[in-house]
Protein backbone atom coordinates (compact mmCIF):
# COMPACT_ATOMS: atom_id res chain seq x y z
CA UNK A 1 0.00 0.00 0.00
CA UNK A 2 1.65 3.51 -0.95
CA UNK A 3 0.62 6.94 1.12
CA UNK A 4 0.35 10.33 -0.55
CA UNK A 5 0.29 13.01 2.07
CA UNK A 6 -2.06 15.89 0.60
CA UNK A 7 -2.50 19.68 1.23
CA UNK A 8 -4.46 19.53 4.78
CA UNK A 9 -2.31 18.24 7.68
CA UNK A 10 -2.96 14.52 8.78
CA UNK A 11 -5.00 13.64 5.18
CA UNK A 12 -3.60 10.94 3.10
CA UNK A 13 -4.60 9.05 0.09
CA UNK A 14 -3.84 5.25 0.87
CA UNK A 15 -3.66 3.40 -2.79
CA UNK A 16 -3.34 -0.26 -2.89
CA UNK A 17 -3.45 -2.42 -6.31
CA UNK A 18 -6.57 -3.33 -7.78
CA UNK A 19 -6.29 -7.04 -9.50
CA UNK A 20 -9.06 -7.41 -11.95
CA UNK A 21 -10.34 -10.47 -14.15
CA UNK A 22 -13.31 -12.10 -15.65
CA UNK A 23 -15.43 -11.95 -12.35
CA UNK A 24 -14.99 -8.09 -11.37
CA UNK A 25 -11.91 -7.49 -9.35
CA UNK A 26 -10.41 -7.84 -6.10
CA UNK A 27 -8.41 -4.75 -3.68
CA UNK A 28 -7.11 -4.44 -0.19
CA UNK A 29 -9.04 -1.41 1.16
CA UNK A 30 -7.30 -1.22 4.75
CA UNK A 31 -4.35 -2.72 6.51
CA UNK A 32 -3.37 -1.94 10.17
CA UNK A 33 -0.16 -1.43 9.45
CA UNK A 34 -0.44 1.07 6.54
CA UNK A 35 -2.80 3.49 9.22
CA UNK A 36 -0.20 2.94 11.81
CA UNK A 37 2.56 3.79 8.83
CA UNK A 38 1.21 7.80 9.19
CA UNK A 39 0.75 7.84 12.75
CA UNK A 40 -2.63 7.37 12.54
CA UNK A 41 -3.07 4.68 15.18
CA UNK A 42 -5.98 5.08 15.93
CA UNK A 43 -8.33 2.06 16.97
CA UNK A 44 -11.57 1.39 14.97
CA UNK A 45 -14.36 1.74 17.12
CA UNK A 46 -17.32 1.76 14.66
CA UNK A 47 -17.62 0.99 10.68
CA UNK A 48 -20.68 2.53 8.63
CA UNK A 49 -22.19 2.37 5.04
CA UNK A 50 -24.01 4.55 2.88
CA UNK A 51 -25.86 4.33 -0.29
CA UNK A 52 -27.08 6.97 -1.80
CA UNK A 53 -28.32 8.26 -5.35
CA UNK A 54 -27.13 10.79 -8.02
CA UNK A 55 -26.62 14.41 -7.02
CA UNK A 56 -26.76 13.78 -3.66
CA UNK A 57 -24.73 15.59 -0.94
CA UNK A 58 -23.87 14.19 2.43
CA UNK A 59 -22.14 16.41 4.36
CA UNK A 60 -19.98 18.58 6.24
CA UNK A 61 -19.69 16.31 8.75
CA UNK A 62 -17.26 16.46 12.07
CA UNK A 63 -17.40 15.55 15.47
CA UNK A 64 -16.14 17.22 18.41
CA UNK A 65 -15.91 14.41 20.91
CA UNK A 66 -13.11 14.70 23.72
CA UNK A 67 -11.08 11.63 21.64
CA UNK A 68 -11.61 12.98 18.01
CA UNK A 69 -12.63 11.21 15.41
CA UNK A 70 -10.35 10.14 12.46
CA UNK A 71 -11.70 8.49 9.47
CA UNK A 72 -10.90 6.37 6.26
CA UNK A 73 -13.17 6.59 4.12
CA UNK A 74 -13.56 3.81 0.41
CA UNK A 75 -16.22 4.39 -2.28
CA UNK A 76 -17.16 0.28 -2.87
CA UNK A 77 -19.72 1.12 -5.59
CA UNK A 78 -20.24 3.74 -7.98
CA UNK A 79 -18.28 7.10 -7.63
CA UNK A 80 -18.34 9.74 -5.62
CA UNK A 81 -16.53 13.56 -4.94
CA UNK A 82 -14.79 13.39 -1.50
CA UNK A 83 -14.36 16.84 0.08
CA UNK A 84 -12.49 17.39 3.20
CA UNK A 85 -12.23 20.63 4.93
CA UNK A 86 -9.54 21.52 7.72
CA UNK A 87 -11.86 23.62 10.19
CA UNK A 88 -9.27 22.83 12.91
CA UNK A 89 -8.50 26.53 15.28
CA UNK A 90 -4.77 26.70 15.02
CA UNK A 91 -4.12 24.41 12.30
CA UNK A 92 -1.61 25.21 9.69
CA UNK A 93 -4.05 24.11 6.75
CA UNK A 94 -7.28 25.86 8.32
CA UNK A 95 -9.50 26.70 5.34
CA UNK A 96 -8.05 24.55 2.56
CA UNK A 97 -10.33 21.76 0.72
CA UNK A 98 -9.63 19.05 -0.44
CA UNK A 99 -11.50 17.47 -2.97
CA UNK A 100 -10.91 13.50 -3.65
CA UNK A 101 -12.50 11.76 -6.80
CA UNK A 102 -13.33 7.92 -5.07
CA UNK A 103 -14.84 4.78 -7.01
CA UNK A 104 -14.95 1.38 -6.58
CA UNK A 105 -12.89 0.39 -9.09
CA UNK A 106 -9.97 2.24 -8.22
CA UNK A 107 -7.46 1.00 -5.19
CA UNK A 108 -7.81 4.69 -3.53
CA UNK A 109 -8.64 5.07 -0.23
CA UNK A 110 -9.17 8.34 1.77
CA UNK A 111 -7.96 8.68 5.57
CA UNK A 112 -9.07 11.32 7.34
CA UNK A 113 -7.34 13.13 10.70
CA UNK A 114 -9.06 14.20 13.71
CA UNK A 115 -11.09 16.92 13.35
CA UNK A 116 -12.07 18.07 9.56
CA UNK A 117 -15.31 18.27 8.26
CA UNK A 118 -16.08 15.48 5.86
CA UNK A 119 -18.49 15.13 3.07
CA UNK A 120 -19.49 13.30 -0.44
CA UNK A 121 -21.01 13.93 -3.72
CA UNK A 122 -22.42 11.34 -5.57
CA UNK A 123 -21.39 11.30 -9.04
CA UNK A 124 -22.64 7.94 -10.35
CA UNK A 125 -26.37 6.87 -10.82
CA UNK A 126 -25.65 5.48 -7.61
CA UNK A 127 -22.38 5.01 -5.11
CA UNK A 128 -22.08 3.19 -1.88
CA UNK A 129 -19.28 4.96 0.72
CA UNK A 130 -18.24 2.78 3.74
CA UNK A 131 -16.36 4.30 6.50
CA UNK A 132 -14.06 3.21 9.19
CA UNK A 133 -14.34 5.37 12.69
CA UNK A 134 -11.87 5.62 15.71
CA UNK A 135 -14.95 6.58 17.81
CA UNK A 136 -18.75 5.96 17.64
CA UNK A 137 -21.53 7.73 17.01
CA UNK A 138 -21.59 10.32 20.03
CA UNK A 139 -24.91 12.76 18.90
CA UNK A 140 -23.78 15.52 21.40
CA UNK A 141 -20.39 15.54 19.77
CA UNK A 142 -21.52 15.22 16.31
CA UNK A 143 -21.99 18.85 14.02
CA UNK A 144 -22.39 20.08 10.68
CA UNK A 145 -21.63 22.69 8.14
CA UNK A 146 -23.83 23.49 5.22
CA UNK A 147 -22.12 22.20 2.00
CA UNK A 148 -23.11 25.28 0.35
CA UNK A 149 -21.15 28.08 2.51
CA UNK A 150 -20.37 30.26 0.53
CA UNK A 151 -17.28 30.72 1.91
CA UNK A 152 -15.78 27.50 1.63
CA UNK A 153 -16.82 27.36 -1.96
CA UNK A 154 -16.92 23.65 -2.59
CA UNK A 155 -17.57 22.61 -6.10
CA UNK A 156 -19.33 19.38 -6.17
CA UNK A 157 -19.50 18.60 -9.25
CA UNK A 158 -23.20 18.14 -9.55
CA UNK A 159 -25.03 17.33 -13.19
CA UNK A 160 -28.27 18.14 -11.65
CA UNK A 161 -30.09 19.87 -8.15
CA UNK A 162 -28.39 19.06 -5.27
CA UNK A 163 -30.41 16.80 -2.81
CA UNK A 164 -29.31 16.96 0.84
CA UNK A 165 -30.98 16.06 3.94
CA UNK A 166 -33.11 18.88 6.13
CA UNK A 167 -29.98 18.62 9.31
CA UNK A 168 -27.56 19.07 6.17
CA UNK A 169 -29.34 21.90 3.94
CA UNK A 170 -30.09 23.67 7.85
CA UNK A 171 -26.57 23.91 8.78
CA UNK A 172 -24.66 26.55 9.98
CA UNK A 173 -21.89 28.28 7.86
CA UNK A 174 -18.28 27.58 9.18
CA UNK A 175 -18.36 31.46 10.41
CA UNK A 176 -21.24 30.81 12.46
CA UNK A 177 -19.71 27.89 13.92
CA UNK A 178 -16.70 29.25 14.36
CA UNK A 179 -18.70 32.20 16.01
CA UNK A 180 -20.18 30.36 18.31
CA UNK A 181 -17.19 28.61 19.32
CA UNK A 182 -18.16 24.71 18.29
CA UNK A 183 -14.95 24.07 15.77
CA UNK A 184 -12.54 21.14 17.19
CA UNK A 185 -8.67 22.89 18.10
CA UNK A 186 -5.63 21.61 15.93
CA UNK A 187 -2.93 19.06 17.82
CA UNK A 188 -0.15 19.13 16.23
CA UNK A 189 0.86 15.36 15.57
CA UNK A 190 4.23 16.04 16.21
Amino acid sequence: MGLTPLSIEGLFLLESPVWPDDRGFFREWFTADAFKAIGAAHEIKQANFSHSQQNVIRGLHYSVAPEGQAKIVNCVAGSVLDVVVDIRQGSPTYGVVETIPLSADQGVVAVLPTGVAHGFSVQSPSAGVAYLLSSPFNPGAELGITPLDPEIGVNWALVGEAILSEKDRLAPTLAQRAAAGELPTYTSPR
